[in-house]
């Protein structure tokens, strides 16, 4: 799960990464990145130790997500001149865009000169990338329209129907509809989906706010969703400069420092927890004696699917999977005892996972 943080110069973009991944990529105004900040957060899940106490592994590997973090640069975010270059090619392979937008007032961060209007911010970056789209879009019409000449009439009706949708795909977004919200059918997707549309991508805003709005985060968020809630734009609130401070602690010591300021949920999980939701995401588990592991798959997916997020081997040679609930598991305290009792089932390849099921891939190949 790759999670790409764009927004405007001095958004906080890149304390916002830190929060999210415990890191210390540097946030000075005037550091000079050519190249984006990448870091791997390991998904807390509090499940893994429970499995672990039942199953005695030799490790334990948790779920991971990757931020990447794009500079602010003329070849990124940029009023009326788009996203492009290498930066644009690592936005179109990001699984959800999280735009960072300033809400907070620092004389030691002074603005652009315009003032401090997170909403207004916003709106820019979604007009870049809305304004991407369209030059994807517009090149693509040329194209079909060069090859439609002296094309046979198989290959015609294909670049027809492409030319047609692509069209109507042009005109939405020319009135503000990005192409997550317009009606795809499962044919026209595959059309579009080498394309990577950015307005196609899931969205997640967050406002970085000051410590004196702490006490005004629903405030916050409700105004945003009135004005940017959608299906695929989910929308919250951060204090990134405290997050990223209280991310360099102990995990102990930032338990209790956050319990005394009663600054709830730390960064790493509402991040985390937003990015599952954004991608639709659930947590199945394979345990032995090797390894207790957590997997994430995309709500729906059969148990073979499921089986090649493991590997692809296991996807191609899947026979059945034994599936035990988790709270079975944790009740029984042996894949035996679940035996049993009759709560290890036996599922075959039509099996929809089911969150937080733990579950032995038995394949061949």
């Amino acid at each position: 799960m790759n999670i790409s943080i764009i927004g405007l110069p001095k958004s906080g973009k890149t304390t916002i990464f830190n929060a999210a991944t415990r890191g210390k990529a540097s946030v000075s105004e005037f550091s000079s990145k050519s190249k984006p900040n990448i870091g791997v957060a390991k998904v807390p899940d509090s499940r893994l130790n429970r499995l672990a106490d039942i199953f005695n592994p030799k490790k334990i590997t948790q779920s991971e997500v990757t931020y990447i973090d794009i500079p602010t640069t003329p070849e990124t975010t940029n009023l009326n001149k788009g996203i492009s270059g290498e930066y644009l090619v690592q936005l179109q392979k990001t699984d959800v865009l999280m735009i960072a937008t300033r809400a907070f007032e620092n004389p030691s961060v002074p603005d652009n000169g315009d003032g401090i209007d997170h909403c207004r911010d916003i709106e820019t970056v979604l007009f870049d990338l809305t304004f991407v789209d369209l030059e994807i879009l517009e090149r693509r019409l040329i194209r079909i329209q060069e090859n439609l000449k002296g094309s046979k009439s198989t290959e015609r009706d294909r670049l027809e129907k492409e030319m047609e949708l692509i069209t109507v795909l042009r005109k939405n977004l020319e009135d503000g509809n990005p192409i997550r919200s317009q009606s795809l059918t499962v044919e026209q997707e595959k059309i579009i989906e080498g394309f990577r549309f950015l307005t196609a991508k899931p969205v997640i805003i967050v406002a970085n706010i000051s410590e004196n709005d702490l006490n005004n985060t629903e405030e916050f968020e409700n105004n945003l969703n009135s004005r940017f809630g959608e299906e695929q734009i989910l929308i919250t609130t951060l204090c990134g400069k405290l997050e990223m401070d209280l991310a360099q602690m102990d995990l102990e010591d930032e338990k209790d420092f956050r319990t005394s300021l009663l600054a709830g949920e730390s960064g790493l999980d509402r991040m985390i927890r937003l990015s599952y939701e954004a991608l639709n995401q659930l947590t199945f588990f394979t345990c032995g004696p090797e390894e207790v592991r957590a997997w994430a798959v995309t709500k729906g997916v059969t148990a073979p699917q499921a089986s090649g997020k493991i590997h692809t081997d296991m996807e191609r040679g899947f026979i059945r999977a034994e599936v035990v609930a988790y709270d079975d598991i944790i009740r029984c305290k042996s894949m035996a005892e679940a035996r049993n009792q009759g709560v290890l089932r036996q599922e075959g390849k039509s099996y929809i996972v089911h969150e937080a099921d733990v579950m032995l891939i038995l394949f061949n190949l």
